[in-house]
């Protein structure tokens, strides 16, 4: 079904909420969306009953999810991670690496090629994010520390190289040796350079915005905060995403990885426009609780998903999301106390802004017509990517 109206909701562009328009699609765009115009309309007419339509989530920091994680370097699992993730309202998502060796790394690159070409009926994936290797030690969570080091160009290089194409985003630490000049080789090659897991003080973080670093990886987590240095407090890169304007920052918006009282001052202080909504949601997204793996099924890491999160054992500290974007957007409208319209620019418009994607992220003219219908309690009933339905109740 390429060519339809949906009407009869209310529409989320998201920069506001308008009743009474309709938005027409015609072979996967967007070309109309106004008020009711019965010259405009193209049968068949989807009834949203009410519902909230609004732009597809994008996901720019994902691991997994409905059972599968993207290091198993399998196409299932790539398939059933993304439709377990549009099941939810996302429509476009960046698959993420976790810290391994070379070798897995550059595997998963020749699946997610083929993958990427021949399309997995779920959420669209335009590239990659990876997460690692450059890392440091002392902020690594529960990424493996048998392949974290400083960013050695020849190794960087060679995954540059084999990933040509591929890669979107990469997180780092700026302050190892080498940091500065990744940033720089990552800027020359329009991948967005990323601050993460990282320890990194402001006057670090400044230099690294000047060598083209732009964001910060899922605020709070893996990434240090304010210290003393010969007995004066010295603000390091929490503190930054409030110093800086030129730093966008991104958060895990699940109520386990941060509580309402910073999620509400996060959007305060930040806003909707700097401000983006990430899972990093594990295999356990979308499943019961129970045991899982972090990772690969061949070299993962064991871990517990328990109230939301993915834990290790012994529960000694949080191995990663179980979160689907829903409820990412629900939590920010009920614990932050954003409007819907904010809250769905978080997981809209503000990450394809980010990644500069600039065919999504807004339901206007000439966009792709992905879209999602939920309720008021951001309940998904229809996700549709690139004009597709790829779920419905």
């Amino acid at each position: 079904m390429r060519r339809f109206t949906i009407a009869g909701g209310r529409l989320l562009t998201p920069m506001r909420e308008l009743n009474g328009w309709m938005l027409v699609v015609r072979d996967g765009v967007i070309t109309y969306a106004g008020r009711y115009d019965p010259d405009q309309v193209v049968r068949p007419i989807l009834d949203a009953c009410g519902q909230y339509i609004a732009p597809g989530f994008i996901d720019i920091h994902i691991h997994g999810g409905g059972g599968h994680d993207f290091m198993d370097g399998t196409a299932e699992a790539f398939a059933g991670a993304s439709r377990a993730h549009a099941a939810h309202g996302t429509t476009t998502l960046l698959p993420t690496s976790l810290v391994c060796s070379d070798e897995e790394l550059l595997g998963m690159f020749d699946v997610f090629r083929r993958v990427r070409e021949t399309g997995c009926g779920g959420a669209s994936m335009p590239g990659l994010h990876l997460e690692g290797p450059f890392f440091a030690a002392s902020q690594r969570g529960a990424q493996d520390s048998r392949y974290i080091g400083p960013p050695a160009p020849a190794r960087y290089g060679r995954i540059l190289e084999k990933g040509e194409g591929l890669i979107l985003r990469w997180s780092a630490a700026p302050e190892l040796p080498g940091g500065m000049e990744f940033g720089r080789v990552l800027r020359s090659r329009g991948i967005l350079a990323s601050i993460g897991h990282s320890d990194a003080t402001a006057e670090v973080a400044c230099a690294a915005i000047e060598n083209g670093y732009s964001h910060l990886t899922h605020l709070y987590s893996g990434m240090s905060g304010l210290g003393s240095f010969k007995s004066c407090c010295c603000p390091g890169l929490i503190e930054s995403a409030f110093l800086f304007d030129e730093l966008t920052a991104e958060i895990i918006a699940d109520g386990c990885h941060l509580p309402a009282s910073l999620l509400r001052h996060c959007y305060r202080s930040l806003g909707a426009n700097r401000l983006a909504l990430v899972t990093d949601s594990m295999r356990g997204a979308g499943m019961p609780d129970g045991e899982s793996i972090l990772g690969s099924l061949r070299d993962g890491q064991p871990c517990i998903i328990e109230d939301g999160a993915a834990k290790l054992p012994g529960r000694s500290a949080v191995a990663g999301s179980a979160a689907t974007a829903d409820r990412l957007v629900r939590n920010m409208n009920i614990l932050a106390g954003a409007p819907m319209t904010d809250a769905v620019k978080m997981m809209t418009m503000t990450p394809a802004r980010i990644m500069g994607m600039k065919d999504r992220g807004m339901l206007v003219p000439g966009f792709r017509a992905d879209i999602v219908l939920f309720d008021g309690k951001v309940h998904v009933s229809r996700t549709i990517v690139g004009g597709e339905t790829v779920f419905a109740e």
